[in-house]
């Protein structure tokens, strides 16, 4: 994954600026700056949802592309996502398995992981901004990926989780995937192998 002179102009306003990052196939790479130094934007842009002005992108040996190819291997956590009105925490995990093949670890384990199994039969709008930050998070390690973009993973989580997450993501890159995570928690991005400084030029 690289971008190489990465630039981004929305509304005519300067987000990234000439931004280049390298990651290597299992590294966990942490990117820091302050609000509004670009992080959710480079997150994007490798994702493909956001196209560059200029500059290059390139995910797997080519630029992102919104195919199904692409999306097998990409998870993504960023805003909250739209819950299913009416489906449980559990039955939200369990969606995961019914559409993609070979899950990497059964829900129950999922369940157990981040701390849901007490409120695994609750619907996500009754749970904790916390549990449900999990649950998202959880949803994005069940599923098979080759790739991770996280963005502030740490959201709502206590100390104690934030660590166990740290602890989640090396797993997850011990096993060949790639993490990239905009990060504002100092412990989590002392995990990453790389970390690479985003510098506020303005816009998000």
């Amino acid at each position: 994954m690289t971008t190489v002179n990465l630039t981004v102009e929305l509304g005519g306003n300067p987000v990234l600026t000439g931004y280049d990052l390298v990651v290597r196939p299992g590294e966990l790479v942490a990117v820091v700056g302050e609000n509004g130094s670009g992080k959710s934007t480079l997150l994007r842009c490798l994702a493909g949802l956001q196209p560059p002005t200029s500059g290059e992108v390139t995910v797997f040996g080519a630029p992102p592309a919104d195919v199904a190819a692409f999306w097998r291997r990409v998870a993504v956590t960023g805003d909250e996502p739209a819950w299913y009105p009416g489906l449980t925490a559990r039955e939200h995990l369990e969606l995961v398995p019914a559409v993609h093949d070979g899950p990497r670890m059964s829900v129950e384990r999922a369940l157990e992981l981040f701390d849901l199994g007490p409120r695994a039969d609750a619907v996500p709008l009754n749970l904790s901004t916390g549990q449900r930050q999990r649950l998202a998070l959880a949803a994005a390690l069940v599923r098979p990926s080759s790739l991770l973009l996280l963005d502030e993973p740490e959201r709502g989580l206590d100390t104690a989780f934030r660590e166990r997450l740290g602890t989640l993501l090396l797993e997850y890159t011990a096993d060949g995937g790639t993490v990239i995570m905009a990060t504002h928690d100092p412990a989590l991005a002392a995990r990453a192998r790389h970390v690479s400084l985003a510098t506020r030029v303005g816009g998000r």
